[in-house]
């Protein structure tokens, strides 16, 4: 439930479906399992996993949706050896070199013949909406996995008018600033970890952990033209983060104080658990976003369209 890495985007018009509006729309593309020669499928599950029985949950205003994905596992390595096999069969039966269309159409037959008897990989990836903040928010490990989650919900309420939060100043201009000459507009505290890296595509890459980041060792890093692409940050005294420069919130940690607030909460009763660390954690999330970007000058309603 508790999100470890965040990619959110802005809403350019209201989001305005109700949860009846919504739930109907996600109804058309629950997930089923991939069938016996199928790669891959795709769809929506309880949003509250096992304990849930409706595919989106609402708590304060938030709603959360979950979106399942199956893929077969099929080693690269067997589909060469096997591929390997089939054309050096194939060439010497007929005393010539297999044609391109010959190798791909004997790839393709091997696939199927192995489908049914792969394992399958499961994922699944979270995300709300928050129609107040005008933001959607996903927790996946990299933007690919959040464009597909993104591309699901478009596909399932037919239109989805969401874009990145892009400032005006480079994200990578800012962070480098934090250590210069500017300091943070709210409750934000450099951590011990960065990465520089220098102008041009083979310029240096620099890692540091542990490391203070205003000390002279990374001044000379700034001097010598190296822009930060990630830092460690804390916030607020609520969590802990590194921001990439494409605004990637990775390694999301929330401290102790955060999970105690639910401390009173039944443990038996799983649902009312699982409500009230949404609740909490959503809340906690949408503050957080809302002062991220104001470092950057924007806000979470930037993009919303003139009606």
């Amino acid at each position: 439930m508790w999100f470890k890495n965040l990619y959110f985007f802005a809403f350019t018009r209201k989001f305005s479906h109700s949860q009846d509006e919504l739930e109907k729309h996600l109804l058309e593309n629950t997930f089923t399992p991939c069938g016996s020669t199928e790669l891959s499928h795709f769809g929506w599950v309880d949003a509250l996993g096992k304990h849930g029985s409706s595919l989106s949950h609402v708590a304060n205003n938030n709603i959360l949706l979950c979106a399942r994905k199956e893929e077969k596992i099929l080693p690269a390595g067997v589909i060469k050896a096997q591929l390997d096999e089939k054309i050096a069969l194939l060439e010497a039966e007929n005393s010539r070199s297999a044609t391109k269309k010959e190798k791909e159409q004997l790839k393709e037959d091997i696939i199927f013949e192995l489908l049914p008897r792969a394992f399958s990989r499961f994922t699944d990836t979270h995300g709300y909406i928050s129609p107040e903040h005008n933001i959607i928010v996903i927790n996946a490990s990299s933007r690919g996995k959040a464009e597909d989650f993104l591309a699901l919900l478009r596909k399932s309420i037919g239109s989805l008018p969401v874009t990145s939060f892009t400032p005006e100043i480079a994200v990578d201009e800012t962070m480098t600033d934090w250590l210069t000459d500017k300091d943070f507009v709210g409750n934000f505290q450099l951590g011990m970890e960065a990465e520089f890296n220098a102008l041009g595509d083979d310029g240096a890459v620099i890692r540091v952990k542990n490391q203070d980041l205003t000390s002279e060792e990374i001044k000379v890093h700034l001097d010598a033209e190296k822009y930060m692409v990630k830092v460690a940050l804390e916030w607020d005294e609520c969590l802990s983060f590194i921001l990439c420069d494409d605004l990637a919130i990775k390694r999301v940690k929330f401290f102790d104080v955060i999970y105690e607030q639910n401390d009173d909460i039944d443990s038996d009763d799983v649902l009312a658990k699982l409500d009230a660390d949404f609740a909490l954690m959503a809340g906690e999330l949408n503050r957080f976003i809302s002062e991220l970007l104001a470092e950057f000058s924007l806000t979470t309603d930037s993009y919303l369209e003139n009606d």
